[in-house]
């Protein structure tokens, strides 16, 4: 039995998954943990170790189903061929997401006919409440959750090259609403009036049309671009970046800013339950209104290196050493196999040629 993954959104090009947004991101990490997996698209095509499969096409698979509120008429479509469709959902984002109470009771029902595993504890324990609150108890019952935090890449961090002017980044690359960037751009304007600082944000392209990105850009402090090129190019821009900003009201895990500390960034985090699952409990730089966000960031672009030092004493002498023992990106690559197996049944196998009987 092999794995195909499904992303209505993946975009694959000269035979790879494109993109740098945590969706296209995830689909590769699941590519390499299962070699010679498939990918669901609209046409079939050999690709770089894995191939695309159009979804009439799937059979016989266990389908790692990344878009979970259609895995009900997902199963449908698959059951007209596969008399056992086999789907796990993988719970990526909040579940705030869904706002409305369609949308969340789908969710809901998802979550509680097939086994569904989350990219963090706080992700697992919100799509139980919401299984809970939204369906009958006896599918609450029998639903079946699990969760790891996603980590990171620890071999991509470069070593560090501190800037003549301190960076401050805008850790995202959406502009959305739960983001709060009038927030960011409010606190880093007063910073940027106290001391010297170049702050980028690095955007979506259709984010770079946006209101917050248009008045962020216009600041002569401010650089504001598309995504970097590459994934090493990526981490050669965080070597190099000072601290960040973080302002969002929700995160289900927090992939960019667990980068950015991993690559040595000073990180000031809103007082959210969601930063709690990034940092240690004593975490030192967790603001509760703009004022405060302003004067930690103003001394993470001042006193880096004592920053620095007491992010060292908040996680028991060793901030890099604590992250890495926490958002180490093997312990998910475990953890999804693990599940794949205990939840189908059978070891999960490389797949050779369409996914056919």
């Amino acid at each position: 039995m092999g794995v195909v993954v499904r992303l209505s959104s993946v975009r694959v090009e000269d035979g790879r998954v494109v993109g740098h947004d945590a969706g296209a991101t995830l689909v590769r990490r699941l590519l390499r943990v299962f070699p010679g997996s498939q990918v669901i698209g609209p046409v079939a095509q050999e690709c770089d170790g894995f191939s695309v499969v159009p979804l009439e096409d799937v059979w016989g698979a266990v389908v790692v189903n990344m878009d979970v509120i259609d895995s009900p008429s997902l199963w449908h479509t698959l059951r007209l061929r596969d008399p056992d469709p086999q789907i796990m959902n993988f719970v990526w984002w909040h579940p705030s997401r869904y706002e409305h109470r369609v949308e969340t009771a789908c969710l809901a029902l998802s979550c509680a006919l097939f086994p569904t595993f989350c990219n963090s504890e706080r992700t697992a324990t919100e799509v139980r409440e919401t299984v809970a609150a939204w369906t009958a108890p006896h599918l609450y019952e029998r639903a079946r959750t699990a969760w790891v935090n996603l980590g990171v890449r620890l071999d991509h961090a470069q070593p560090r090259e501190e800037p003549a002017v301190p960076v401050v980044l805008y850790p995202a690359i959406s502009l959305d609403k739960r983001k709060r960037p009038d927030l960011f751009l409010h606190v880093v304007e007063r910073v940027a009036a106290r001391t010297p600082v170049r702050v980028e944000a690095r955007l979506e392209e259709s984010q770079l049309v946006e209101e917050p990105a248009l008045a962020l850009s216009g600041r002569e402090w401010a650089w504001v671009g598309p995504l970097t090129a590459s994934r090493a190019t990526y981490w050669e821009h965080l070597a190099r970046t000072t601290a960040f900003l973080a302002t969002a009201w929700e995160e289900s895990y927090g992939l960019a800013y667990v980068e950015a500390l991993v690559a040595g960034a000073v990180g000031v985090f809103p007082d959210r339950p969601w930063v709690r699952g990034v940092v240690p409990p004593s975490y030192p730089f967790v603001y509760r209104d703009a004022d405060e966000a302003e004067d930690m960031l103003h001394r993470a672009v001042t006193d880096t290196a004592a920053c620095r030092r007491e992010l060292d004493r908040a996680a028991g002498g060793d901030f890099q050493g604590w992250l890495r023992a926490r958002h180490d990106d093997d312990a998910f690559d475990r953890a999804v196999r693990y599940w794949v197996r205990q939840w189908f049944g059978v070891p999960v196998e490389p797949l050779s040629g369409p996914a056919r009987p």
